[in-house]
């Protein structure tokens, strides 16, 4: 996230501690993590009540909001959506969202071109990111959040525009 905050020129520190956090709940157990997400009273689709590698990002947003003490809107919803995306996404939380994505650790195909476009062209990498992410929940017979198919429309739009 440091890097990508620096070719974006958005607020490195910021950046940093949001990508520290992202994954914050993420080895809680489940249940807890579930119950975390009924006691944030955020915004949760029944796609996402209903898939348990989701649970962590809600649970970290409110884990970081009520127990550190963060106030800034732009770490916790960088580490609520870093998972689902959403529609009017801040810098930040596309930076979040597309560094955990291309990060190091990440083996799928097209991840060398993923980074590279990371890098050079973010409304088309999370174009290309929200694609990828679309592909393997429907290739597993899940469910697209709401808020996942409003943030494709948004940069899908941007893109086709952005050509014209």
């Amino acid at each position: 996230c440091l890097a990508l905050a620096r070719v974006y020129g958005e607020d490195e520190e910021k950046c940093y501690f949001a990508g520290l956090m992202h994954d914050v709940c993420k080895e809680i157990p489940a249940e807890k993590q579930r119950e975390m997400v009924i006691k944030s009273r955020l915004a949760v689709s029944d796609s996402e009540l209903s898939s348990k590698p989701l649970w962590h990002a809600v649970a970290g947003a409110w884990y970081i909001e009520h127990e550190l003490g963060i106030t800034d809107r732009d770490i916790i919803n960088a580490v609520r959506f870093h998972t689902i995306a959403r529609a009017g996404m801040t810098r930040i939380e596309e930076i979040v969202y597309l560094g955990d994505l291309v990060s190091a650790d990440r083996t799928f195909k097209d991840v060398k071109k993923m980074r590279k476009l990371a890098y050079t062209d973010i409304n088309k990498a999370m174009l290309e990111a929200l694609k990828y992410s679309i592909m393997s929940v429907l290739e597993k017979g899940g469910y697209i959040p709401r808020y996942t198919g409003e943030a494709y429309n948004q940069y899908a739009f941007l893109c086709s525009n952005k050509e014209k």
